[in-house]
């Protein structure tokens, strides 16, 4: 059996100390998202998800203003941890937004109302694999990455600020970069009280 992916569920963690250095440029990153993107699966072949990469200046904006609205509802004994979190992720080479299109599901539910109830639900789990995929693709290429969710308070700034149609729902911010530092050790539940078979 190939081991591969398996080695890649394996591989893939939230990495938090990374630096802008890794050794991709920025365009073999836009294509590891693209194919990402591409190659996902959606409900009903719907390709919902919409993906804003940010680099460079944008990365940077896009994390400065995050904290400033952080600020805004954090005590203030708060903002030093906060700064140096938010630092953290924009020192980083970029960060993916992961969206859905509501007017796709939308549409939807409208073509198939048996469903109406569930495409929301389908939408969700449509942009958490986008989500894992992306984030497998960058452990298969040495970038680490972590999963942020600052939902909604980006949403004060982000439609404008990066001229985004109303209609994208922000679900999931990613951070990556160059692996400074690997993850501390992972722990586990026991698989006994999480898996079952019937006979």
């Amino acid at each position: 059996m190939d081991k591969s992916f398996y080695n890649l569920l394996v591989q893939r963690r939230s990495i938090y100390a990374i630096d802008h250095k890794i050794s991709q440029s920025e365009e073999e990153v836009k294509d590891l998202i693209k194919q990402a993107l591409k190659y996902c699966p959606t409900a009903f072949n719907s390709q919902s998800g919409r993906i804003l990469a940010l680099f460079n200046d944008s990365n940077q904006k896009f994390w400065n203003l995050t904290y400033a609205e952080l600020t805004k509802v954090a005590p203030i004994a708060k903002h030093a941890e906060l700064k140096a979190k938010i630092n953290s992720f924009a020192s980083g080479f970029g960060t993916v937004l992961f969206f859905e299109d509501e007017d796709v599901v939308h549409g939807l539910e409208k073509q198939y109302p048996a469903y109406k109830e569930r495409f929301a639900d389908w939408s969700l789990q449509s942009s958490g694999m986008l989500q894992f995929a992306l984030w497998c693709l960058f452990a298969d290429n040495n970038i680490g990455a972590s999963l942020q969710h600052y939902s909604p308070l980006v949403e004060n700034f982000i439609y404008d600020e990066f001229k985004l149609p109303l209609s994208w729902k922000l679900n999931a911010q990613m951070p990556f970069g160059r692996i400074v530092s690997p993850a501390d050790e992972k722990t586990f539940v026991s698989l006994d009280s999480r898996f079952k078979t019937a006979d």
